[in-house]
């Protein structure tokens, strides 16, 4: 039997540990953020209904959103035992240089209409962290903005367009200003059906209606960084009215070709990777020709919806192109978990885009870096349970893809 006794007041006031109020509203706000579907929630509530669809939406009925998802989730660890470090080395490096993680920031479109600091947030906890950050050929931040603002390494997404001498000239900028890394997309022919956007009345610019106006009435703040902040509208192109997928859709050049790749690497000085690879066949012509790098990418389900799961393919390719080029994936990633599952099955690093974007609409650059912080303590914990003091330590030892959608026979 427990021996009971009247409580001792000193011993209760022992156990108080009052935390220090946080008086900052933001700060206050983030610190409860723990992971990015967290951040998530919070982007949500602050962000009016057609500027958050945007960032969080993909084309149709979103069905390659979530299996990538849902792939990710669908993965098994097994740690190592009786074999971890005193010191964790979560750097590597990547075409040519290196990441203080094995992660990059990905590009994001049109990203200050999730909160007004857009890429500049994006950079800034790039920077921060020590990882790559990549700008869009649709971003709302000039290109010479991004590379003042983060002082490491950024990397360039290229669209090809129907008027060549923009994506040239946009070329020529990148190398100006420092910029390593060129992403030649290729699976943008045209805009993908994103009817989010189309249901949500969504436009560029962004139209005042009465449904728009009644769903901003609990956002003041996002509408007063939209109307005391510069014009919202492309760093890059000029063409502007209807949705994105619009805009894509008369700007890109469906019939981009393996010259174009040829025009292009000829002009760029840095390492060029091929974004939007989405079977194993392509990818080993790319490799045959001598490409820095293959980026496993259905373009976060934002173009064709049911196209292949990025993380699903990695495997194979790198079986077969792996000693020859370079692997990233993208696409679905929402967990520092994720970032060591891809690099233990022989990506060089992943891509992360919605994650850092709904840490910049839950607080602006707090925020983006926020996520970031999420996501690299995330790696470094996932690595130290695998037990693992490394990055190049990573193996397909240590990840099973579980199976869930199985092709018939």
């Amino acid at each position: 039997m427990v021996q009971r006794k009247f409580p001792d007041p000193r011993d209760v006031f022992e156990l108080m540990r009052f935390r220090a109020p946080v008086w900052n509203a933001k700060a206050r706000r983030l610190g409860r953020a723990l992971t990015i579907h967290d951040l998530r929630d919070i982007a949500k509530r602050r962000t009016p209904r057609a500027a958050f669809d945007y960032i969080d939406g993909a084309a149709d009925g979103e069905i390659s959103l979530a299996r990538a998802r849902q792939a990710w989730l669908d993965v098994e660890f097994h740690p190592d035992i009786l074999s971890g470090g005193a010191e964790l080395d979560t750097s590597t490096t990547v075409l040519g240089g290196p990441t203080a993680y094995p992660f990059a920031l990905a590009p994001i479109g049109f990203s200050r209409i999730g909160q007004t600091e857009g890429e500049v947030g994006g950079a800034s906890a790039a920077a921060r962290a020590g990882i790559p950050f990549t700008l869009s050929t649709l971003g709302n931040t000039a290109i010479e903005t991004v590379a003042a603002t983060n002082p490491g390494r950024n990397w360039f997404q290229l669209y090809v367009m129907r008027q060549r001498e923009i994506s040239y000239a946009l070329v020529e900028r990148a190398a100006a200003a420092g910029f390593d890394t060129l992403m030649f997309t290729v699976d943008a022919p045209v805009g993908g059906n994103r009817l989010r956007d189309t249901r949500n009345g969504f436009s560029i610019p962004p139209a005042l209606t009465l449904r728009t106006l009644v769903n901003a009435i609990p956002r003041p703040w996002w509408w007063w960084d939209f109307l005391t902040t510069p014009k919202l509208e492309f760093a890059s192109l000029k063409s502007t009215g209807g949705t994105v997928g619009e805009l894509l859709s008369s700007a890109m050049d469906p019939t981009i070709s393996f010259a174009d790749l040829d025009v292009i690497r000829g002009m760029w000085p840095g390492r060029l990777v091929v974004k939007g690879v989405q079977n194993v066949a392509d990818a080993k012509r790319l490799a045959d020709l001598g490409v820095d790098g293959i980026i496993l990418s259905n373009h976060g389900g934002r173009q064709l919806d049911r196209a292949p799961i990025p993380f699903h393919l990695l495997p194979e390719v790198v079986r077969e192109v792996g000693r020859d080029t370079e692997i990233i994936v993208d696409t679905g990633i929402m967990n520092g978990a994720d970032v060591v599952a891809a690099v233990a099955l022989g990506a060089r690093i992943a891509l992360v885009g919605r994650a850092w974007m709904y840490g910049l609409m839950a607080g602006g650059v707090e925020g983006a870096h926020r996520a970031v912080d999420i996501l690299t303590r995330e790696v470094r914990q996932t690595m130290r349970l695998l037990q693992v003091s490394s990055v190049e330590e990573l193996g397909p030892r240590h990840v099973t893809q579980l199976q869930r959608l199985v092709p018939r026979g």
